[in-house]
């Protein structure tokens, strides 16, 4: 029996399917080895969720072709999108309240990326990242968005650019970017943040489409581009998305990674309509597939404020050209030396095993982070690293595109992960584009949980209806950490910040307002950002740690923070870059539940060094230098 199948949005088809689907789940002994029979045996779906079937069937028996996809194995659980639509249960009975206080916070400045319109090219869709830091180190973190350009002149003294927002300590910003020297227009793209030259105050890196820009914080709440004499200066452009700092060969000097998504050449082509849609009239976006695709790079910092390209030594050049995206730095083998995981677009994604001599050897595909279960390539957006069941090694969380889940990678040690996004609980809301995201812990229970900003691409939909979908198509992801590896979707039920129309990009993570909570910073394409604050403030208690190096980088970045209260541990590491193409607080935050108090701390220096805090009171902000423990504290 031949068997068509056109993948349509969800809304398009009925759910009038859901009693046979659900009769076919449960006859395991029909089909004992089908993905969607092992996925209902795992998952036993609450009543209060459904599933929305995500193709279009035609001229056939409906229970007899869903009988032909199962014993073909063309069928999987991804079709479907399961929506829980349930409350907290009782034992999680504290919900956030998200609201969003950009307007009133001062935040006014509205991103300029194309036309708004509609979007011609590639370039035009992607969006940019965003940053909290604290440039001027006066505690409180500060924020810096990243602008584009558009593809008409304006007006002198008109035209888009960056912005800083210095924090004024009362929930409101300045906008300080002409005090600061970072008044530049460009295709801006991605953002980190890290102390190059060791001189205590945090430096900025921006990446763009055509060549990016370092700038030395001078100190004094101004920045100098240091891009040409510092040896970062490109004699070619790239189309440059994500970025981090990262001290690979732990000599105590930040080097840098840059990874790149399409030839430079291909942003600016025009989209079309493609004669392999059969029966698709409207125009759709053409790329990343079938553009040429680019290479990353890393640069070694000579430790005297001057980098040189390594990417070919050091083995970064190995993997061929894809479409790269956000880098995630992190130790994923517990060896004491940082690895680089890139989240790819449309090619497998990529992960750089440290080989602590200066090299990499890229083990994507060996370690099981490239692809989905199935074997598919996904389009990789955003990523983040953390321990979210407390085992002691860093999972993965990758966002990607439309009709695509979440991944989420467990760590199961030695170098190897596993696809565990079903069993987690992450398998719906595939039907908008996922860009930013991080493991961090909202309710202070000790949990890590998981927020996904999402937007859509224009035009995003082989449907000709849906030709320009609306930004009232992207919606914030909250999911629950439930403390048994599963996560539960509470975004309906966290405040009204999560449920307003946006087409969201970058999202950066910090207690920015000091509540011993964390607030997200958002990015939106031709929109104004986002700023999410938590107005329900938690029961559980909280530790803030900032790590200052002397050994190793006066940022810290590659040191972890190893936390236990309540019979667990809990892991963090300082991480420049992430997300989608953002940077998130330096600092690290714990939440430690009920307890008063953490019955361990211990730091590890990139270098390592190694040092344990015993009986350290919860609820405070601690400054911790290498070699001499506390050096300050602050109450909240």
């Amino acid at each position: 029996m031949a068997v068509s199948v056109l993948l349509r949005p969800c809304h398009e088809v009925g759910i009038e399917w859901k009693a046979e689907l659900n009769s076919l789940l449960r006859s395991s002994e029909q089909f004992p080895n089908s993905a969607l029979s092992a996925g209902w045996r795992e998952n036993r779906y609450p009543s209060s969720c459904h599933l929305e079937p995500h193709v279009t069937i035609c001229r056939v028996n409906r229970r007899r072709c869903l009988q032909a996809l199962f014993q073909t194995a063309l069928f999987s659980l991804s079709p479907f999108r399961l929506l829980s639509t349930s409350k907290p249960g009782k034992e999680d009975s504290y919900v956030p309240n998200y609201v969003d206080v950009a307007s009133k916070a001062g935040l006014t400045a509205k991103t300029v990326i194309g036309g708004h319109a509609s979007k011609d090219f590639l370039l035009s869709t992607t969006g940019g990242g965003i940053a909290l830091w604290d440039y001027d180190n006066d505690g409180w973190l500060d924020i810096f968005i990243v602008n584009g350009w558009g593809l008409r002149d304006f007006s002198k003294g008109e035209e888009p650019t960056n912005h800083l927002y210095r924090n004024n300590r009362d929930g409101t910003f300045t906008d300080v970017t002409a005090r600061a020297n970072l008044l530049r227009s460009g295709w801006g793209q991605g953002v980190c943040v890290g102390d190059y030259n060791n001189d205590g105050f945090l430096d900025l890196f921006v990446t763009y489409y055509g060549k990016n820009v370092l700038y030395r914080n001078n100190g004094d709440g101004t920045f100098t581009d240091v891009t040409r004499e510092s040896g970062l200066l490109s004699p070619k452009d790239h189309w440059n998305s994500g970025a981090a700092f990262v001290d690979y060969d732990r000599d105590g000097h930040l080097d840098l990674f840059v990874s790149n998504y399409v030839a430079h050449e291909a942003g600016l082509v025009l989209y079309d309509s493609d004669p392999s849609l059969v029966g698709v009239q409207s125009p759709v976006l053409y790329g990343p597939k079938g553009l040429q695709g680019s290479r990353n790079i890393l640069y070694h910092n000579n430790g005297d404020d001057t980098f040189t390209d390594v990417s070919q030594a050091a083995g970064i050049l190995g993997p061929p050209p894809a479409y790269g995206f956000t880098p995630c730095v992190a130790d994923f083998d517990n060896d004491g030396w940082p690895d680089i995981y890139v989240a790819n677009d449309s090619t497998p994604s990529l992960l750089f095993k440290n080989n602590r001599d200066g090299t990499f050897t890229e083990t994507g595909l060996l370690a099981g982070v490239a692809v989905d279960e199935n074997g598919s390539t996904q389009g990789g957006m955003g990523v983040d690293a953390g321990d979210y069941d407390g085992d002691g090694l860093l999972d993965i969380i990758k966002t990607n595109f439309s009709d695509q889940t979440t991944s989420l990678y467990h760590n199961q040690g030695k170098g190897f992960f596993r696809d565990r996004t079903f069993p987690a609980g992450l398998s719906g809301r595939t039907s908008s584009v996922k860009w930013g995201t991080a493991f961090f812990d909202f309710d202070n229970d000790g949990h890590p949980d998981i927020l996904i900003v999402s937007g859509p691409i224009y035009p995003a939909s082989l449907n000709p209806a849906r030709a320009q979908p609306k930004e009232e198509d992207g919606q914030m992801i909250l999911y629950r950490n439930l403390g048994n590896g599963r996560f539960q979707d509470i975004s309906e039920h966290a405040g009204p910040g999560l449920l307003l129309p946006r087409c969201s990009r970058g999202a950066a993570f910090g207690d920015i307002f000091h509540t011993g909570q964390i607030d997200i910073a958002v990015n939106n394409l031709n929109g104004y950002p986002t700023l999410l604050r938590n107005q329900s403030p938690s029961p559980n208690s909280w530790l803030l740690i900032k790590l200052v190096g002397t050994r190793a980088n006066r940022a810290a970045i590659g040191s972890r923070a190893i936390v236990e209260s309540n019979g667990r541990q809990q892991i963090r590491e300082v991480r420049s870059g992430g997300s989608f193409c953002s940077q998130s607080d330096l600092r690290l935050h714990f939440g430690l539940g009920h307890t008063q108090e953490a019955s361990r701390v211990t730091i590890q220096w990139l270098g390592g060094t190694q040092e344990v805090l015993e009986h350290v009171p919860a609820n405070r902000l601690l400054v911790v230098q290498e070699g001499k423990g506390i050096v300050s504290q602050e109450k909240f």
